[in-house]
């Protein structure tokens, strides 16, 4: 067997169990050929010393969004997806966003297609948001699985240019099970959202804390609750994404758990570690926009009431530390099936970023809102090493209660979002037929020979100024995590050296190109949770009585 790479000394994490020690992974021609102890090498093989570390699948990151039209100060292609990869992944999803006087999809998929073809550093696929589900819509559905290898579609219950009503997103659901695409759905009650929200300007409630008030837990959790209806009448598999309240989370187990409902639940980094008084914060590192972030290095600060405006994400961040500790809860317990990143940030400083209402508001001598700030945070970059602290730092201060196994971070990171959407048996998970998408962490007791090694015996503080996004903030900035990807592959060649990194300075450690990433042709996706299929009628229907309208 002539191998190209063989990395030795291995310590194997699946998504079930942690290998023995001392394995070597033997890769030839981007794919993973061979597990075994003793691996045999020519002069032409390349050799890695794991040195004893932990070797992850690739992150499969399935929420992202790069170079949508809504956030024109987000990252695009190029820089989302360097980030990306220095973060310790290599397949990411993005959306394809049909707008609503769009009558064909396919001219938005090349569209799409065009913004990434050329621009991206990892593997990477869409999911198609859908807008206005026309009949002809509708139609194209299974073109683009049997055609693009589009698998996932993407629905909004609120923002007026997305939002779906209760026929439309019903219509979606049957013709997705008809046609086998996955179905994503933005959970939150539209309605109660406006009134709240008209209520708070009216009483002079602007700044961006009254965000967090403005899309209260309810409007999530009755939102979650229609949705698992919707799902359950029309027997339709579905994921609803960025889930952050305990009741919703409930609603969720409840399907799953006691009505074996094929619902997937998804949460994100800051749901489980950030809270809403972020949202009132007025202070912020002095940044100089020409040379980027000094405060943090020096402690300077400056006053700017609003600063929280760098924390409005929706659903937003949540009030207490029990509503974090549910999202934990519903992790260990299996509730949520993915953690994603929902990468969808705006600059700070740019006028068309978060704080384009002050600026809107000079022009016009009116008063800025919290209504008008893009919402989105960044986080496709510190996605996996926050996660991998939960699973590996000694630090005895750290509650059971908010750590992770290591097969249980593979699972929520890499191979149940290859599953879901259409990527198993070629990503997500360390077997032989897969491609060598790896991560190489560092071993827990690396000499310390440069600041790169000292991953493991000193914890790395997480700066803005160390990411490769194109964002000028990182709503982590300060957080502590016990290792870094040190190395990344994809399909069997690294692509990111964190030692040269660390040693060269900052992009030196990017050894992979744009071109490399390459457009994922998908399956259809998985069911992971419930049962799916016309076995069981929703509660209170006589048995057949849904074939007369399916």
């Amino acid at each position: 067997m002539d191998l190209d790479l063989v990395i030795k000394n291995a310590t194997i994490v699946t998504a079930t169990e942690i290998l023995q020690p001392g394995l070597s992974i033997g890769i030839k021609s981007g794919q993973i050929v061979a597990i075994a102890f003793s691996l045999p090498a020519n002069a032409h093989t390349q050799i890695i010393d794991a040195e004893g570390a932990y070797v992850t699948p690739g992150g499969v990151d399935s929420h992202v969004h790069l170079h949508q039209d809504n956030a024109p100060t987000g990252d695009k292609w190029l820089s989302g997806s360097r980030s990306a990869l220095c973060g310790g992944n290599t397949t990411i999803l993005a959306f394809a966003t049909q707008q609503r006087t769009d009558e064909s999809l396919f001219p938005v998929l090349e569209e799409y297609h065009s913004r990434a073809r050329g621009q991206s550093y990892v593997d990477y696929g869409f999911h198609l948001i859908l807008t206005r589900p026309s009949p002809e819509i509708l139609g194209e559905l299974k073109r683009m699985v049997e055609e693009e290898g589009i698998t996932s579609v993407k629905l909004y219950m609120t923002y007026p240019a997305f939002r779906l009503g209760d026929k439309e997103m019903l219509e979606v659901m049957m013709r997705c099970r008809e046609v086998g695409m996955t179905v994503m759905v933005h959970a939150e009650n539209a309605d109660m959202i406006d009134m709240i929200t008209t209520r708070l300007l009216q009483n002079s409630h602007t700044l961006p804390k009254y965000h967090a008030l403005a899309r209260p837990q309810i409007a999530e959790s009755e939102a979650t609750h229609r949705a698992i209806s919707l799902s359950t009448l029309t027997s339709t598999p579905i994921l609803i994404v960025h889930m952050s309240s305990p009741v919703a989370l409930s609603h969720a187990r409840k399907a799953q758990s006691k009505q074996m409902l094929p619902i997937h639940a998804e949460t994100c980094p800051h749901y489980m570690y950030l809270l809403s008084d972020r949202l009132a914060v007025t202070r912020f590192p002095v940044v100089d926009e020409a040379n980027g972030v000094h405060g943090h290095e020096h402690g300077d600060t400056e006053d700017d009431e609003w600063a929280g405006a760098r924390h409005v994400c929706a659903p937003p961040l949540r009030h207490a530390e029990a509503d974090l500790q549910s999202v934990w809860d519903s992790v260990n317990n299996g509730t949520i099936t993915v953690i994603s990143s929902d990468h969808a940030p705006s600059q700070y400083h740019s006028p068309q970023g978060k704080r384009k209402p002050l600026v809107e508001a000079q022009k016009t001598n009116s008063t800025p809102t919290f209504a008008q700030i893009p919402n989105g945070l960044p986080g496709i970059e510190t996605r996996l090493p926050i996660l991998f602290s939960a699973a590996t730092d000694p630090d005895p201060s750290i509650s059971p209660a908010r750590r992770l196994t290591l097969p249980k971070f593979v699972e929520l990171t890499s191979t149940n979002p290859a599953k879901m959407y259409g990527l198993s048996g070629r990503k997500g998970s360390i077997a032989p037929g897969y491609d060598a998408d790896l991560v190489i962490w560092y071993p827990p007791h690396h000499p310390v020979t440069t600041a790169a090694a000292a991953a493991s015996s000193e914890k790395i503080e997480i700066t803005n100024e160390m990411l490769h996004h194109s964002i000028d903030y990182t709503p982590f900035e300060g957080f502590r995590v016990c290792n870094w990807p040190r190395y990344v592959l994809l399909r069997g060649e690294v692509k990111w050296d964190r030692d040269v990194e660390v040693s060269r300075g900052p992009g030196a450690g990017i050894l992979g190109k744009p071109t490399d990433g390459t457009f994922l042709r998908r399956g259809k996706g998985e069911v992971l949770v419930g049962r799916s299929g016309m076995g069981r009628e929703p509660e209170g229907m006589r048995l057949g009585e849904r074939s007369a309208w399916m």
